[in-house]
């Protein structure tokens, strides 16, 4: 790949994850620039640059489908907290977050289930704070 292409991935990556995430996305990135800056770009370019930007879905319903996933993941509170976030950020409702969540207790367990929706609680909160 040309480095123009990528430089074209990169910065529709950028700006999807702003548009998502507002400046959390940003701070992640940059955590790992220090670490491991070649897997910040690979998350900007392929994450967000490529699947998140895809046609056929629209946001609302790729972060419902990624709190999901990481609800199933079990292991993943940050990403989860963030994701959370980000559903709320592109027009998810706090109503379909939980559901969301509860729905996954078929899948994921209830365990996976409840640490999820206390996670949605703590940002759902934080949310209410500001």
């Amino acid at each position: 790949m040309s480095g123009e292409a990528e430089s074209e991935r990169l910065e529709r990556g950028r700006a999807r994850l702003k548009e998502i995430t507002g400046q959390s996305g940003e701070k992640v990135m940059a955590a790992l620039a220090d670490v491991a800056p070649d897997f910040a770009r690979y998350i900007f370019e392929f994450g967000y640059g490529d699947v998140y930007s895809r046609p056929g879905l629209d946001l609302r319903t790729r972060m419902l489908a990624t709190v999901a996933g990481l609800v199933a993941l079990g292991h993943a509170k940050r990403e989860l907290e963030v994701h959370i976030g980000s559903a709320l950020n592109v027009g998810a409702t706090r109503e379909e977050v939980v559901e969301t969540i509860m729905q996954m207790a078929l899948y994921a367990g209830f365990p996976a289930a409840l640490d999820a929706l206390l996670i949605a609680k703590d940002v759902f909160a934080a949310r209410d704070a500001l």
